[in-house]
Formats: structure tokens, sequence, C-alpha cells
């Protein structure tokens, strides 16, 4: 066993990151944003399919989305997945367009994304720390099999731990600009 790629450990955290940052793009803030929708999928000629493959979705306005349907059998199908994914949005079918107003955000509600914010924050952190783990433990294996001295390990699990604190650090920022985001009125 050879000693802890370092690349791969970075590359792995680095995936955790922007992994958070992809949840955070689906939290609403009270502003238009077509990640907002990414999440909803709808029954299109019997099958679930994203929203993404039946429309195109724009942000006309700062409070308002827009689905410009492809196929006019799917407008009223759009319009229902939006409705039932959960994001508290009613929209209003236009013809072939599906318009999404995006409501003002309760003090309560921003509170409570907020919370979801910290709770994504903490999943990246975990996943941080699996890596580490696994970068530790690749490293301890390689000192067993004679490949690594005690003294190199040692500094493997220090630059690990290293890289760890950054990306850490790199997580509490994303969660404080979000949040920052999230209660602004």
């Amino acid at each position: 066993m050879a000693a802890p790629n370092m690349k791969d450990l970075e590359k792995r955290m680095n995936g955790a990151l922007d992994a958070l940052k992809h949840e955070f793009g689906g939290l609403r803030t009270g502003r238009a944003h077509i990640s907002l929708l990414e999440p909803v999928t709808i029954e299109s000629y019997g099958a679930m399919m994203p929203l993404t493959q039946v429309g195109t979705v724009s942000t006309p306005e700062s409070r308002m989305l827009a689905v410009q349907v492809w196929d006019k059998g799917n407008v009223s199908a759009v319009e229902k997945g939006i409705r039932n994914a959960g994001l508290g949005l009613n929209p209003v079918v236009d013809g072939l367009t599906v318009r999404v107003p995006i409501p003002e955000l309760t003090e309560e509600r921003r509170v409570e994304l907020t919370k979801v914010a910290g709770g994504y924050s903490e999943q990246a952190k975990i996943a941080i720390r699996n890596v580490r783990r696994h970068g530790n433990d690749d490293a301890k294996a390689a000192e067993k099999d004679g490949d690594l001295s005690k003294d190199d390990v040692k500094k493997a699990e220090d630059d690990i731990q290293k890289m760890t604190d950054t990306y850490v650090k790199k997580v509490d920022e994303s969660l404080a600009t979000k949040q920052q985001e999230i209660m602004q009125v």
C-alpha cells in the first residue's frame, strides 16, 4: 500500500464542497433562481422525468420563474409537478409557459431555511471528515506494509488534517454567506 494520494483526497473534499453548493442552490432565498426547480420531476408519457427535460427554465424577473414547455401535452403535468414538489410555489399556466411567482419569505420560514442550510453544511463536514479518515487509514496501512516510516505517516496525517481544516473552513464560509443571503429582507 502506497502513501495516501493527496490529490485524490483533495478532489474528494472538493466534491463534498461542490455538493454543498448545489444543495444551497435549491434553497429559496426570496429571489428567483433556476436551480430552485431542479428537484422537480414531472410525469410525462408514463415516465417520471426532470422538469429540465420537458421545458426551459428562465428568470424573466427577480421574483418570477418561467418554464417554457416544449410540448403542449406536458403543460398541466409541469404545473402539477411544481405545485406538488413541496416548494411552496403556486404556478400559473399562460399558454405554453408556466409562470412561477416567488412569494416573499416570512421571518419564520427564513429561520427554518437557515437551519436546513446548517444541516446541509454539517453533512458536507461529515463527508470531508470521512475523506480524512480514509486518508489516515491509507497512511497507517502503508506503514504496516513497510512502505512508510512513522515520521512519514505523521507528516501525511498532518497534511491531511491541514487540508481538512481548510475545507471545513470553506464549508463554514459558504454557510455564513448562504445564511446571510436567506436572512436579507
